[in-house]
């Protein structure tokens, strides 16, 4: 079935998405803007951090990697594919849905260093980016606005930031015993920016502590696009169609021309479009464009992670480990830039 034509055909409807078109639907109101998203709205009247079996939910229906969601045989899962990360060190975490990944996301919000974006002309590794942290810099507080960013202004480690819309989250018993290990050591380290409210803001409620953050917040508190860029955009007039399998961009003569999709029903949609912008991040995104049938020597190059890794203590005293929220107590930036008089280089 085709249908009438859209201006802009928004793929995804996480992070890049949402930001996207509620900026561009405040910019310029007389666009048709159109997300299709294969996953729904999360159903927070039923979130795991609600149930008495939150943690079961963590390794199946509600686990960070969508192979072990798949594997739940759940409904829930209905939105994922499987990802081959078999010879990967890395296993994906990502979130399909309304609100994308910041679904499943610990929301601590560090930004890049102005030095990330020269990698190449000061270290000799990667590849410097075609632009700079300064020109970063005002979208960076943009989206520390609309998101609403708890935190402490004043980082040495990096170039001044606007004051944080909300205090810091607490650091708990267990921050303040990295704090006074860092404080022996003579090594930096600072309350995090966290897309998470420290106290009720925009509507939302403050940060109860309960813990569970990766499983969807249950209070709103965490800062994620189904509650902070997604009202908004709806708000002025972006449309978005859930449950729908985007398998392939329409391209003519070089050109997108329109999205086909699967929707919940089965049924093949054309939805034609001036613009399509595919938003489904680091995985999804050149997986539909190969799909499409699009050759470009950009594909399967730049791919950034945000990287996550764990490591476990054991104290004397009894700490609050366990209360949330998760991994934003602090953070350290002492080995964070390459400093050869130390024997680090990046």
């Amino acid at each position: 079935m085709r249908l009438d034509p859209v201006d802009i055909a928004i793929v995804g409807a996480g992070f890049g998405g949402a930001a996207f078109a509620w900026r561009l639907s405040q910019q310029r109101p007389d666009l048709r803007i159109l997300c299709v998203e294969r996953g729904g709205f999360p159903d927070r009247s039923a979130l795991p951090a609600l149930r008495s079996d939150w943690q079961r939910a963590v390794l199946n229906e509600w686990a960070t990697s969508p192979n072990l969601r798949l594997k739940s045989g759940r409904k829930s899962a209905s939105a994922d594919y499987p990802i081959d990360d078999t010879q990967s060190d890395f296993k994906p975490l990502m979130w399909n849905g309304v609100g994308g990944s910041t679904i499943a996301w610990a929301a601590h919000f560090p930004r890049l260093h102005p030095s990330d974006f020269r990698t190449r002309s000061l270290d000799g590794v990667g590849d410097d980016w075609p632009f700079s942290y300064a020109d970063l810099e005002p979208y960076y507080d943009l989206n520390d606005a609309e998101c609403g960013v708890s935190g402490l202004a004043g980082d040495p480690a990096y170039p001044p930031k606007p004051e944080r819309a909300m205090p810091p989250v607490a650091l708990g018993r267990m921050g303040m015993a990295a704090a006074r290990g860092f404080d022996a050591l003579g090594w930096h380290w600072w309350p995090v920016d966290a897309a998470i409210n420290s106290r009720s803001d925009a509507g939302r409620a403050g940060c109860n502590h309960c813990g569970p953050c990766l499983i969807g917040c249950a209070t709103g508190a965490k800062s994620s696009t189904d509650l902070t860029y997604w009202p908004r955009a709806l708000g002025n007039g972006v449309e978005i169609r859930t449950h729908c399998v985007v398998h392939e961009v329409e391209i003519e003569g070089g050109q997108a021309r329109g999205i086909r999709y699967r929707d919940e029903s089965g049924q093949d949609i054309l939805q034609p479009a001036q613009i399509v912008v595919i938003a489904g991040n680091g995985i999804g995104t050149p997986r539909l464009l190969l799909a499409s049938g699009v050759d470009s020597p950009a594909l399967g190059k730049n791919l950034m992670f945000h990287g996550a890794a764990y490591a476990r203590g054991v104290f004397r005293e009894e700490l609050d480990g366990p209360v949330g929220p998760v991994g934003c107590a602090l953070y350290s930036h002492e080995f964070y830039e390459t400093d050869e008089a130390r024997g680090f280089k990046r």
